[in-house]
């Protein structure tokens, strides 16, 4: 996986976000912590990180702030030492690394990684962060290669790989290269974000740094790369887990069809594949259908009940006959007997939806 180790690298973790696209999961808990083919997001990051040489990693929290230290603690049970720093007002991507940096100890010219805490990455870090060195450069930012770069802005790079622009989404990009949300910083660099000032890396600190003729590197792959803002790419990232289509030290079990927790209860007649991670204490009944999904912990899935490519929520119901496809399920919701939802339906926590309340096709 690496050349060589990296002495004890430092690096910030960008965890204050809303998580609003994922509601209703994120409504109690930070997208961060939303349970991942079956150990929160997070662990997957620190793990990876981990494993290239990080030792000492930088919290910035702002969103449900308080529950991160309970879960991760003072990170010695990952092998690492975790600090918290919690802006009281957000302050944007720049801001909020800015002020993550009061707890760092790197020096000047030390490099510092940058990671989001909604992004699964199967790229190098090491060579990423060798690479940045290697130049001297102010900043490295990892750039994936995707199919359809219409959907997000674009980041060219010269033939040395340096970053010419940051380009906002068009129905007409100049390059299939986007800003991968995975940076390597001098620390000088972050020393010069204005304190306590709301700023954005993307629209304010690396266009000036180019402006200015700093080194703004591209460290550009293709590996596995995704945005698990979605419900629909939170699904498929715990289902790539899960299948192994993506390493993860984290993962709390071995690679397959299904990962079932400890105290979870999967009928011998029942049929759970795709990746799907079966939560603690969790039951699938007989003849139920389950099919990459996320079944959190305590959920029920009643005999002959059907879910595929969706989230249940912590201690739900889908009760017999009914069909989940594409759906967001809250906790401790009951989705009755008949019932069909599809297509991105979402439910809210505690609600119980009565006998057929909801159908996409005819009754039968």
């Amino acid at each position: 996986m690496m050349t060589s180790p990296l002495p004890d690298l430092e690096a910030i973790l960008l965890v204050g976000g809303q998580g609003t696209r994922l509601r209703p999961l994120t409504l109690g808990t930070p997208k961060p912590l939303l349970p991942t083919a079956g150990v929160p997001f997070l662990a997957h990051q620190l793990a990876r990180a981990r494993s290239f040489g990080v030792r000492r990693i930088v919290f910035a929290t702002s969103y449900k702030a308080a529950m991160f230290e309970p879960a991760f603690g003072d990170g010695s049970a990952f092998g690492l030492s975790i600090e918290y720093m919690t802006e009281e007002t957000p302050l944007g991507t720049g801001g909020a690394i800015r002020n993550a940096a009061e707890a760092l100890t790197a020096g000047p010219s030390d490099p510092v990684l940058i990671l989001n805490g909604d992004i699964l990455s199967g790229h190098d870090i090491g060579d990423q962060v060798r690479t940045h060195l290697a130049r001297q450069a102010a900043v490295t930012l990892h750039l994936t290669e995707v199919d359809d770069p219409t959907r997000f802005g674009c980041v060219p790079t010269d033939a040395s790989g340096r970053v010419t622009a940051f380009l906002e989404k068009t129905p007409n990009p100049v390059t299939n290269r986007i800003n991968a949300g995975c940076y390597v910083f001098a620390r000088s660099v972050i020393d010069s974000i204005p304190r306590d000032e709301v700023v954005s890396v993307e629209r304010e600190t690396f266009p000036g740094l180019i402006a200015s003729g700093e080194i703004v590197l591209g460290y550009t792959d293709r590996t596995y790369w995704l945005d698990v803002g979605t419900p629909a790419a939170f699904v498929r990232g715990s289902r790539d887990l899960v299948l192994g289509r993506l390493g993860s030290p984290a993962l709390p079990g071995p690679v397959g069809e299904h990962l079932a927790l400890e105290g979870s209860r999967v009928s011998a007649e029942a049929k759970v594949q795709g990746g799907t991670a079966v939560g603690a204490r969790a039951v699938v009944g007989a003849g139920a259908s389950v099919v990459g999904s996320v079944l959190l912990d305590d959920c029920v899935i009643e005999p002959g009940a059907v879910v595929t490519d969706s989230v249940v929520g912590t201690g739900a119901r889908i009760c017999a006959g009914a069909v989940v496809h594409d759906a967001v399920i809250g906790d401790r919701a009951v989705v009755g007997p008949g019932n069909e939802l599809r297509h991105g339906v979402r439910v809210w926590p505690d609600i119980a939806l009565p006998e057929r309340a909801v159908r996409y096709s005819s009754d039968v």
